[in-house]
């Protein structure tokens, strides 16, 4: 799904002409259908835009595809090494470029196990996120191949500078906004012991705090509702909830499409899936709300945004959940500037954007090689 994202962009991004025919392809029904998506939204572009499931990748089915596609360009996004294709590509003289690359350590040890096999397999050209991906990359490729680009998720990331007002905010019919809000969000299975001792921590060191507890996923509903029984907390379904709770309330959520409004009226959050070596969930939501999230030691998922976020202060990084306890209590004891983190967010993201264009200017150029 990500990479079908990525696909996205640089369709948005490419001037192309109405002689171009573009193939996005895909193992998943999920980014099958999010391919369509983007085929249908950008079909007036100029070019002819089709989606279809990749072939397994065997050799002598990729030369079939291969031979009927007749592509002059093919590109490769993130990790997506795949060697029949490859093969197929440099038997048949079709450009490679790989674009938005990424490689892990463990993925190259594995890969040099054949380095021969991969040197006569390599593309045309790497534009790599990161130098440590580029060198990767090169080790594997050679270096005169390979370029660092910026991340084209960046390209996506949306920062408002301006605060929303949060008048018409519908939380504000259950939350008080003169209370100590805490969220919890998308918080996963794997951590719910962890979580549970947190919100201990949490009510013991300030009784008065409004807690809102959303669970990752909603059939976690019943386990929770035990477990706060079991803890001897006061707690409220959020679908209960008619009227602002007092304080010292665990709101747990089993409603969908309020973790946005609830960050907007939070005095600090923390960002589920993180506590747990899961790889986290999305930390950029609170950020573009104007929230300094606090996040667990696992969030490899988002390793691309790099440590930058957690150096510049925007993201507290904790090193354990009593670590948790503290930054979310440091936190909502102090009005957050919201308008200060948005500008910070606006300006992170920002001198990190243009690799949609870079990788499109890189594309036309391989087209009109000969």
């Amino acid at each position: 799904m990500g990479e079908a994202y990525l696909a996205g962009e640089l369709v948005k991004g490419f001037q192309f002409s109405e002689q171009t025919t573009i193939l996005l392809t895909t193992n998943t029904s999920q980014g099958f259908d999010i391919l369509e998506k983007i085929a249908r939204i950008n079909g007036g572009s100029g070019a002819k835009i089709m989606v279809a499931y990749c072939p397994f990748d065997k050799p002598s089915l990729m030369t079939r595809a291969l031979t009927t596609i007749a592509p002059r360009v093919m590109i490769l996004l993130e990790s997506e090494l795949w060697p029949g294709l490859m093969a197929g590509c440099k038997n048949q003289g079709v450009k490679l470029l790989v674009v938005n690359g990424r490689m892990t350590q463990r993925s190259l040890h594995r890969y040099l196990r054949w380095p021969s096999i991969w040197r006569d397999l390599r593309p045309s050209a790497i534009m790599a996120m990161s130098e440590a991906d580029s060198a990767r990359f090169a080790a594997l490729f050679g270096d005169d191949i390979v370029s660092t680009m910026s991340n084209i998720k960046f390209d996506r990331i949306q920062t408002p500078e301006k605060v929303r007002s949060n008048d018409d905010n519908p939380l504000l019919e259950i939350i008080n906004p003169a209370n100590k809000f805490v969220v919890l969000g998308s918080v996963r299975q794997e951590e719910e012991e962890e979580i549970a001792h947190l919100l201990l921590d949490l009510t013991q060191k300030n009784s008065h705090l409004v807690i809102g507890l959303f669970p990752r996923h909603m059939h976690r509903l019943s386990h929770w509702q035990k477990a706060l029984d079991d803890l001897k907390l006061l707690w409220r379904l959020r679908s209960h909830c008619t009227a602002r709770v007092e304080p010292g309330t665990i709101i747990l959520w089993d409603t969908m499409g309020e973790l946005e409004s609830a960050y907007d009226l939070a005095g600090s959050a923390f960002i589920g899936g993180s506590l747990a070596p899961v790889g986290g969930q999305n930390f950029l939501e609170p950020l573009s709300c104007g929230i300094r999230p606090v996040i667990g030691p696992h969030w490899t998922n988002f390793a691309w945004i790099g440590r930058e976020i957690i150096d510049t202060g925007l993201v507290f990084e904790a090193r354990d959940r009593q670590d948790v306890a503290h930054y979310l209590l440091q936190q909502v004891e102090s009005e957050p500037d919201r308008q200060q983190t948005k500008e910070a967010l606006a300006k992170f993201v920002r001198c990190r954007q243009g690799g949609t264009s870079l990788a499109c200017q890189k594309i036309q150029t391989m087209l009109e090689q000969p």
